[in-house]
């Protein structure tokens, strides 16, 4: 029997009102999840506006396919590929908006056989694309100690990030790969009885699924790929929406945004004048971070961390002279 997940979009209206719709537009949700973003932004085109929804997780793309409207396009994919379809369908400049909610969805934490949580148990997983990839499991069981405890710093700012990586391997040292944490019980078992130092207002496998989440998804690269791409793929005055749900992509995406709107900073001690240093400015505007009312977080608890960023595609070309 299959079961139901209810997933409540965060940040719904701010997300969307930021990529000022035209309703002849052509649109881009990079990550579709349960459709309440691609919903609403039908909900504000016309017969001739279009949008085009990516997700790489099968099941988002099931509940995509009972929508019945002639201006969505769904493409199963993740959303760095945007690029190489905007390419192929001669879209490259054409597109008015961009949207990205890089949360996990609350049906992929809810699932357990999906391996999303430490507090579902079912197989050690954590893939956003179940058919591409290593699992969580093979991930940890082909890594090193050094790789392992590097991601569980970077990604998850784990502080028994080496204790941890030291058990992880010890164990897979021990039994064989069947025998190797066959489940997320098994894992988060073995991060309590690694770490020196716990947070008593934190599970002990939080930051470090997040972390191994993180690695197996690619989700930083994932990020840093599409925020370039979206130079070439915004038209003039062209929107980009961004809902970040932890430091490190919200950093990614602040300094990202800043970049292309200040341009190359100009190197200390080089003997240049300013109009003479060519950088172009390729995002004319830049919002300051935003984050969910009180409201919202009251009614869905999950939305707390989220921040949201926009930036508005600059004219070709402007420089900062």
């Amino acid at each position: 029997m299959s079961q139901e997940f209810s997933h409540t979009t965060v940040m719904l209206h701010e997300a969307v009102e930021a990529l000022d719709i035209k309703p002849e537009g052509i649109y881009i949700d990079g990550t579709f999840g349960r459709g309440g973003h691609s919903s609403l932004i039908l909900s504000k085109l016309n017969a001739q506006g279009r949008l085009i929804a990516f997700d790489r997780d099968e099941q988002a793309i099931a509940v995509a396919k009972q929508i019945n409207d002639p201006r969505l396009t769904l493409v199963h994919s993740e959303f760095s590929s945007m690029a190489t379809y905007a390419k192929d369908h001669g879209l490259e400049g054409k597109i008015d908006g961009i949207l990205l909610d890089l949360g996990v969805s609350s049906p992929q934490l809810d699932d357990a056989s999906r391996g999303f949580s430490f507090m579902h148990k079912g197989p050690l997983d954590m893939r956003m694309n179940q058919h591409a990839g290593l699992t969580a499991r093979e991930w940890l069981y082909q890594n090193d100690e050094k790789t392992i405890a590097d991601v569980l710093w970077l990604y998850g700012e784990e502080k028994n990030s080496r204790q941890i990586a030291r058990a992880i391997c010890e164990r897979k040292n021990q039994v064989s790969f069947e025998e190797f944490l066959p489940d997320t019980d098994s894992l988060v078992q073995l991060i309590k009885q690694a770490s020196r130092k716990i947070d008593k207002n934190k599970n002990p496998a939080t930051r470090s699924f997040q972390a191994i989440r993180i690695a197996v998804n690619d989700e930083l690269g994932e990020l840093e790929r599409v925020l370039q791409s979206s130079l070439t793929l915004l038209k003039t005055d062209g929107r980009l929406s961004i809902i970040s749900f932890h430091s490190l992509e919200d950093r990614l995406v602040k300094q990202f945004f800043k970049q292309q709107h200040q341009g190359k900073p100009i190197p200390k001690y080089m003997p240049i004048l300013d109009e003479h240093w060519d950088s172009e400015i390729y995002y004319s505007q830049i919002s300051k971070a935003l984050k969910p009312s009180q409201a919202e977080i009251e009614v869905n608890p999950r939305s707390r961390s989220a921040v949201l960023r926009w930036a508005q595609r600059s004219a070709l070309p402007v420089k900062n002279n």
